[in-house]
């Protein structure tokens, strides 16, 4: 019986743990954010001064300007653009895609995402954690989804002949993005080259070239 207690008592403990890994469930019907104070998140704005502005958006459906070098555009509603969504666990983002444009390989380190491509054809993957590293992917076609988990490095990249759109979920008001080559390479201040060129196993020369460009 005291073992029966025992172990009862160690999944419950564990399971509070899991659920602390993630944002917290509300302890109320909203907490629109109030900008002006900041804790782990957004204090609550006072209930009466909420108002219907504090929970929605517009201009999901304007296309996104895709004239840069990657030829991708990403339109967040979070808890910035959407007040409303403090405490809810939830954001979205529409995403637009020039002929062969890529969203570049990122994390969310806050949030597992599902993705709807909307039109046009996506090429999407993830890699799986040391040690394994394994790719995962597959092409997209319009109404298809794909999912990926928390944290791992995912990218997108339109295969079609013409422009691509997609709309994605994220668990996380707050989801935040680290575009892996940005981070390492555009870093402030910059990361060692010397370190770099070891780390990716390149001439430093390489590491500078690149370092220049970001």
């Amino acid at each position: 019986m005291a073992k029966n207690i025992l172990l009862l008592s160690f999944v419950a403990l564990t399971c509070s743990y899991l659920a602390l890994a993630y944002e917290p469930k509300p302890l109320q019907d909203f907490c629109v954010a109030d900008s002006d104070t900041r804790v782990n998140g957004l204090a609550c704005k006072d209930p009466l001064m909420v108002q219907a502005s504090d929970f929605s958006f517009s201009g999901l459906h304007i296309t996104g300007n895709t004239s840069n070098a990657v030829g991708f555009s990403a339109k967040a509603v979070n808890v910035v653009q959407v007040p409303g969504l403090n405490t809810l666990g939830i954001s979205m983002v529409r995403l637009d895609y020039a002929p062969w444009g890529t969203n570049p390989p990122h994390t969310h380190p806050r949030a597992s995402e599902i993705l709807t491509v909307v039109e046009g054809s996506l090429e999407v993957g993830f890699v799986t954690s040391n040690p394994e590293n394994r790719l995962i992917s597959k092409v997209l076609q319009k109404g298809d989804v794909f999912v990926f988990p928390v944290g791992l490095v995912h990218f997108q990249r339109n295969v079609g002949h013409g422009n691509a759109v997609a709309i994605a979920a994220l668990s996380s008001q707050n989801p935040g993005t680290i575009t892996i080559a940005n981070a390492v390479f555009g870093s402030n201040a910059p990361i060692a080259s010397d370190l770099l060129a070891k780390a990716f196993q390149v001439d430093k020369k390489i590491v500078d070239q690149i370092q220049w460009k970001f």
